[in-house]
């Protein structure tokens, strides 16, 4: 069955918009339209649920404050991990955690991070603040923090200034399941058991902070790691095998895409790969100068405008892989992407601090689409970053802590983990803001395992509402997340000025009708 979406025609604005940011219309102003159609009768791929994964690196505020604040501390904690982030966290159902980089996962030695913490290394931090780094937080207190909320592990190996061997030993360190010597030493740090690696990284951005190798370099270099990381623990290739994923794309570059997908083709039995990244950041360009705060609809054009380029990217990445998989055997992982802006004035600014507003918020949902409208190719994402870094779920200060506008949109979105993407066809629309020209609406629908159906609109205009018509529904409901400006942001004092209210369809003269605000995302069940 084919189930149409119909707008309505409104002859008032929604009241949302504040006065700064969205002048009041003409007394003769409609509410634009837009059709959208669902095919409930048709299921596309499945939505890994890998796409919703985070990204944790040792920066800033980002592991050290905000996830680790030690096990004598004030703060409620569970052997040192504070408890209040983890309980935010569970609600996300995250599906995997990426540590211990980004750039420091290159400079990363893991045996700094095993074993008393009074005889851990400390060491500078040379690519975050040049701040020291205790190495307090290290792999038995990842594993803790993964199980705690319920994740897997993605691991990335240092392969900038790191050896095959290094990796390897880590890798036995952690999976090991046979009485070996790395095996007994885990077991003496407090885990018999060995941990479950779910998924690998073979080193980050080596083209640049990785090691600065040329794409020929870095797949010698790949092939090795590939080769000797072993998963160590036999139970887990029942349970779903470790995927290992090799360093593509940043930002529209294919020279190591090309390079790694030749090789893969050409692979010979003794080393294999399952994925290709992508990375992308939405910044305006270098270096970060766009504000987190205050800004007026210009700079928000610009950086939705953006971040919708992010369809093209996999678009053209997708396209190199093609060529050597066919039958998209490969996936791709954007493993780490998100709003990349101008740091909090008087923050290190090595420590890329940055406030998060509904425009942020809009941002990830217009990107998470992004990503289930190419489910058949990307498997795995990772936004960045979890906690007090970039396009955070959460920010914290001491004992305080908020969930930041992007954590509303990853928490409503959680229906769409594991669920199968229902085509759905609609009218973009057009904003036209001097040069630049945008979609008024995104969508994108799915049928969770239970059978519900899911549908989300994201309403970009920052101006205006939509009406939309729900044609043979019989209800749809759900929250809706929006506020009086798209500026407006989550802080210590005001933590509820960007928080999901219910929505719900109404009755209208030709069928159900739902009312989006201006600048929002909903995420409604739609019951037929």
């Amino acid at each position: 069955m084919t189930v149409k979406l119909k707008s309505r025609v409104a002859s008032a604005l929604s009241g949302a918009c504040a006065l700064l940011l969205c002048p009041a219309p003409p007394a003769h102003a409609q509410t634009p339209t837009v059709d959208v159609t669902i095919a409930t009768d048709v299921s596309g791929p499945a939505i890994d649920r890998n796409i919703f994964g985070q990204f944790a690196e040792h920066l800033g505020a980002g592991i050290y404050g905000g996830i680790w604040v030690g096990k004598d501390s004030p703060i409620a904690n569970v052997r040192g991990i504070r408890s209040d982030v983890v309980t935010a966290l569970r609600a996300l159902k995250v599906p995997n955690v990426r540590w211990p980089g980004g750039c420091y996962a290159d400079e990363y030695h893991w045996r700094d991070g095993i074993g008393p913490a009074d005889k851990r290394r400390v060491r500078v931090n040379s690519n975050w603040g040049g701040v020291p780094e205790s190495n307090a937080f290290g792999t038995e207190e990842f594993m803790d923090f993964i199980n705690q909320i319920g994740a897997d592990a993605y691991v990335s190996v240092n392969v900038g200034s790191g050896s095959p061997e290094e990796a390897a030993a880590w890798m036995e360190y952690m999976t090991a399941s046979a009485d070996t010597t790395l095996a007994r030493e885990r077991a003496a740090n407090g885990h018999p058991a060995p941990y479950r690696v779910a998924l690998l990284g073979l080193g980050n951005e080596n083209w640049g902070c990785g090691g600065a190798m040329s794409a020929d370099h870095y797949v010698e270099e790949m092939k090795r790691f590939a080769h000797y990381a072993h998963n160590f623990n036999p139970a887990q290739h029942d349970q779903g095998a470790m995927k290992r994923i090799a360093v593509g794309w940043d930002s529209g570059k294919s020279d190591y895409t090309e390079a790694v997908m030749k090789a893969w083709s050409d692979k010979v039995y003794s080393w294999d790969i399952d994925g290709v990244s992508l990375h992308n950041y939405t910044v305006g360009g270098w270096p970060p100068h766009l504000a987190a705060t205050g800004f007026g609809i210009d700079q928000y054009d610009d950086v939705i405008g953006e971040t919708l380029n992010m369809d093209n990217l996999i678009t053209r990445q997708s396209a190199v892989m093609d060529k050597y998989d066919p039958a998209r055997k490969v996936f791709l992982a954007v493993d780490e992407w998100g709003a990349w802006l101008a740091p909090t004035p008087g923050s290190n600014p090595g420590f890329l601090a940055q406030q998060n507003s509904l425009r942020d918020a809009i941002l990830a949902a217009v990107n998470l689409n992004i990503f289930v409208r190419h489910a058949d190719r990307v498997k795995v994402a990772n936004i960045a970053q979890m906690i007090n870094v970039l396009q955070a779920m959460i920010l914290t200060d001491g004992p305080r802590m908020v969930l930041t506008p992007t954590y509303h949109v990853y928490r409503m979105y959680v229906p769409f983990q594991g669920a199968t993407v229902v085509p759905v066809a609609f009218d973009r629309g057009q904003i036209v803001h001097g040069k630049l020209t945008l979609p008024r609406i995104d969508a994108i629908a799915a049928r969770d395992q239970a059978g519900h159906l899911w549908l989300s609109l994201v309403n970009i205009d920052p101006e205006q509402g939509t009406s939309v018509h729900l044609g043979q529904a019989r209800a749809a409901s759900g929250e809706v997340l929006t506020a009086a400006r798209v500026d407006t942001v989550n802080t210590f004092t005001e933590q509820s000025a960007v928080a999901p209210h219910a929505i719900s369809a109404k009755a209208g003269p030709h069928g159900l009708v739902l009312d989006l605000p201006p600048h929002s995302v909903a995420v409604v069940q739609v019951e037929m």
